[in-house]
């Protein structure tokens, strides 16, 4: 039935354009979707549920094509200078939209120039630390640093990750001094804590849930507006005064001067998508929220602010673009 009314409001997106812009025969081929990390994490397989709903929905296969590295930019590049016909298509993490361009003297592509299509998946960043932590609030917690300046040690996924800069943005919020230890990637980060060789970190709620689920870590706080639905009893850092509110989220975006009209085609499309029940019971299960039901405009919006966020937290850290 979704898959019904998300054809008809396609097919009235179309009707409405001029005829010179429409491309009511798309796809009527593959569609690649290039995402811009490994498989696996979060960002891949949210765009593996979706992009089976759109065959479904269009009729053509939507291939999944993992191109990592470089922080995102390798996959970013390739989809950026792809034909904007809407056959190739980038799933990206904030890096290569919000983040690299602050990181790196010079791209081989324009962050801003990407058409964003639509947001499929928000993975919130929790404060995760050690079991034996002596704090048991963001209160005592950052009382504790305050009176222990540089001794406590907050690892990350590396330099110039969400993790990384979150945490640069809760020490300039919150006037404390902790060192950075930067890692490649999320294991290590995660394996460390349980071993208390570093303190905490500000980590993706999808890899930190099972390890306070099991009681080898502690989540403290959610860097989120509200607190979320399966982790009803842990505060948000807001409510401790600290209006911080920083995730890894999932976009679909489109090479620059693609069509408006396929563009808002896939948007209603993958928002659809993302209100199908098994979709929707797998990204609850990963503890990802759900990132549909806002329109191309909307999500450039959001990820122009991102853009600003991640723009002060690099400034704020001193990272020196390579």
């Amino acid at each position: 039935m979704l898959r019904c009314v998300a054809a008809v409001a396609a097919a009235g997106v179309l009707a409405a354009a001029p005829a010179s812009a429409q491309q009511g025969d798309y796809p009527n081929r593959p569609v690649k979707i290039v995402v811009d990390v490994a498989p696996g994490g979060g960002v891949d397989t949210a765009t593996r549920l979706v992009a089976a709903k759109l065959e479904k929905t269009f009729g053509q296969p939507f291939v999944v094509e993992n191109r990592p590295g470089a922080g995102g930019n390798i996959g970013a590049e390739f989809a950026f200078t792809a034909e904007p016909d809407g056959y190739t298509l980038l799933a990206s993490s904030p890096s290569p939209l919000a983040i690299n361009l602050w990181l790196y003297k010079k791209l081989s592509y324009d962050p801003a120039g990407f058409q964003t299509i639509a947001m499929m998946s928000r993975i919130p960043n929790v404060l995760l630390v050690r079991q034996d932590f002596p704090a048991t609030s963001v209160q005592d917690f950052i009382a504790y640093v305050k009176a222990h300046p540089g001794t406590l040690s907050f690892g990350s996924q590396g330099v110039g990750t969400a993790s990384h800069l979150t945490g640069e943005i809760f020490m300039r919020r919150t006037g404390t001094k902790m060192t950075h230890v930067p890692y490649r990637g999320t294991a290590q980060v995660v394996s460390d804590i349980i071993a208390g060789h570093i303190d905490l970190t500000f980590i993706q709620v999808s890899n930190a849930f099972p390890m306070h689920e099991s009681g080898k870590a502690r989540i403290l706080a959610a860097a989120t507006d509200k607190r979320l639905e399966f982790l009803p009893d842990i505060p948000t850092l807001a409510e401790a005064g600290l209006p911080i509110s920083t995730d890894t989220w999932n976009a679909i975006s489109a090479p620059p001067k693609t069509s408006p009209t396929i563009v808002a085609r896939l948007n209603v499309a993958i928002n659809w998508a993302l209100k199908e029940p098994d979709v929707r019971a797998k990204l609850r299960e990963l503890k990802t929220l759900i990132g549909g039901d806002s329109s191309p405009a909307e999500v450039q919006k959001f990820v122009e602010n991102e853009r600003r966020q991640w723009g002060e937290a690099v400034r704020d850290a001193s990272v020196v673009p390579q």
